[in-house]
């Protein structure tokens, strides 16, 4: 019989912030903390899959929260499926040694089509006439209604967005809660976000960043103390840490302005359009996959971008190989940041003709991540008061537009996606039990094999390619 391993997956958590969270510095002094050497980019839907895959993400092919699909000529981010992730997950290995073995998933991305026995995942309603309400996918079904009767819908609004707060992370910890007592999986996976908002919104120094610090460390209190009653070893991590930043980079603005990125225009809004498009960047924080339809463009393109202020390097596919990121979803050109930037998606040279999306919270509809939906336009002296009718107008059934978001990305002040300078800013892995101690560094590879051996199923199922930086 395997030990049950809860896997905590706090999002921002460093091992500066650390002194600020007393519950998860008493589950280090009872077991053990090392820096978690992450890969590149340094994403949540990138870090995940190393995690659980002991791949990198050239194997494992989730080179960003998104990327440009070829085959479809669209930009998605934050996609659902979890064949999107290849190669055998941590519980598919377990359950090679033991037929057993069972696992759920909190809230951990790639989650739908998953092959674990239980799956909660963020996924509104997308109603006939296009309104969205919030709820969640969940299996197995019956499942749904007991976690909305005993906490309520899904948080959805609280989750991301302007509203984004600690709610949506409590929900989560209320659910894995309940999943861990009624139903004992042999391995728990967590997703806790609630350090990623303020930390965008307002750097990692400031009291904002203590005050989270300590409000999840409160959240996460009681999840620990039913683990250890549960006899289960808990393990949390961090899948980035995030570092102040000062200067968005408007890396399509500078394609469009060179003539090699092209826009289509409906009803006086302007669309990227990347089937005419001789160039252009997927951004994705510090982080940007720059596709280049002909191979001609790219000497220009790099010196382009190598010239552009805030851009740290510019890999190609033979430098995108020592990073572990050479995958054929990867853009032909992966460029990242100086450690102060970040990458805007904004394309359009006129906030006139920006689309309407581009106000709103529309995490699938941009080319691009959009950290200036974290907060309310203050530009706008009435944008909450508008947001509040939107919501009445949702409630009583009628369809509704937040335009709540600004298009001045000034505001943000934290940011992650490159590799960290220096290890306090970083990752790091804790776990509750002294077993198993790999030293002061765990690479994002070696998590899967850590979780088996914790369980008592050895090294491994499969040898592991390559190394987390």
């Amino acid at each position: 019989m395997s030990t049950p391993v809860v896997l905590i997956d706090v999002v921002g958590l460093t091992p500066k912030l650390l002194r600020y969270m007393p519950n998860l510095t008493a589950l280090a002094h009872r077991g053990w903390q090392a820096e978690l050497g992450t890969v590149l980019p340094a994403v949540t839907c990138s870090a995940q899959s190393t995690f659980l895959t002991g791949r990198m993400p050239a194997e494992h092919g989730i080179v960003g929260n998104g990327w440009y699909f070829r085959d479809l000529g669209e930009v998605y981010l934050w996609r659902q499926h979890n064949r999107l992730v290849q190669g055998e997950k941590v519980w598919e290995a377990a359950r090679a040694a033991n037929p057993d073995f069972t696992a759920a998933n909190v809230c951990w991305w790639y989650a739908m089509g998953a092959t674990t026995d239980i799956t909660v995942t963020p996924r509104p309603i997308y109603h006939a006439d296009g309104r969205k309400s919030p709820d969640a996918y969940v299996r197995p079904p019956a499942l749904h209604d007991e976690l909305v009767g005993a906490l309520g819908e899904f948080p959805l609004f609280q989750y991301w967005g302007p509203t984004a707060a600690l709610t949506s992370s409590e929900w989560i910890i209320g659910a894995s809660r309940k999943v861990l007592r009624e139903h004992h999986p042999d391995l728990l996976l967590v997703y806790v976000p609630h350090l990623d908002y303020d930390l965008q919104r307002h750097g990692p120094d400031g009291p904002e960043a203590m005050r989270a610090a300590r409000e999840v460390d409160a959240a996460l209190a009681p999840l620990l103390a039913d683990a250890q009653n549960a006899g289960a070893t808990v393990v949390a991590l961090s899948e980035y840490g995030i570092t102040p930043v000062r200067r968005p980079v408007d890396i399509n603005r500078l394609l469009r302005t060179e003539g090699l990125l092209e826009v289509y225009t409906q009803a006086g809004m302007e669309y990227l359009d990347p089937w005419t498009s001789r160039a252009f960047a997927v951004a994705d924080h510090q982080v940007a996959h720059v596709y280049v339809n002909d191979p001609a463009d790219l000497p220009r393109v790099r010196d382009l971008l190598g010239e552009l202020s805030g851009v740290d390097e510019v890999l190609d596919r033979e430098a995108q190989a020592r990073y572990g990121i050479d995958h054929e979803r990867a853009g032909e050109l992966v460029v990242t940041a100086e450690p102060d930037a970040w990458f805007t998606y904004y394309y359009w040279l006129d906030d006139d003709r920006a689309p309407d999306f581009a106000r709103g919270v529309e995490i699938h509809r941009k080319p691009g991540y959009d950290p200036a939906e974290l907060f309310f336009d203050p530009a706008d002296k009435l944008v909450k008061a508008k947001a509040g009718l939107n919501l009445v107008r949702k409630k009583v059934g009628l369809r509704y537009a937040m335009s709540t978001v600004p298009l001045d990305p000034s505001y943000v002040r934290g940011s992650h996606g490159r590799l960290p300078d220096r290890p306090e800013d970083g990752p790091v892995l804790l776990c509750s039990v002294p077993d198993a101690e790999p030293g002061d560094r765990v690479a994002a590879t070696e998590v899967h094999d850590l979780l088996l051996r914790l369980q008592g199923i050895g090294e491994g199922s499969s040898k592991r390619a390559g190394s987390a930086r």
